[in-house]
């Protein structure tokens, strides 16, 4: 089971490429690819938190997506555009919930901090098994660098 440290610490450059991209628009902003129960896609928004060693979401209880994970946790998450280039970051891997208190409460303490909220939503935290970011040298340029890692 990795961790968001653990890709920091293998591709340091490619986990800042992620946090610039996933906090670009100044609060946390991705989309979070879940498989539904019949085994489709769902693909949602999310604000992920990148707090300590892990990469966390908080999922509303009711929201599809909750039911999704705690089924099958495997999801995939990308960056939302920009307009200055054409950059993009994806991860993907397993979740799981995320139970401990204090835990919770860090993680609470660094999403609000942020200027985004939530009350008693599921906290999940995001287990990479793989991440790829794809540099472009400017927008509408090709084809793009791409720097990959898998756990």
């Amino acid at each position: 089971m990795k961790r968001w440290a653990d890709l920091a610490g293998a591709v340091p450059d490619l986990a800042e490429a992620g946090r610039r991209l996933l906090y670009h628009h100044g609060v946390g902003l991705g989309f979070l690819a879940t498989i539904r129960k019949d085994g489709g896609p769902r693909l949602h928004p999310v604000c992920p938190v990148i707090d300590g060693d892990g990469i966390y979401v908080f999922i509303g209880n009711q929201s599809p997506k909750v039911h999704d994970l705690l089924r099958d946790g495997r999801f995939a998450l990308h960056s939302f555009p920009i307009s200055e280039k054409d950059d993009e970051f994806y991860l993907a891997g397993t979740t799981r919930v995320v139970k401990d208190a204090q835990e919770r409460s860090h993680v609470y303490d660094t999403y609000t901090a942020q200027g985004t909220s939530t009350t008693d939503d599921t906290l999940f935290e995001m287990l990479p098994e793989r991440a790829l970011h794809s540099a472009y040298a400017e927008l509408g340029s090709w084809p793009p660098i791409y720097t990959r890692w898998r756990a």
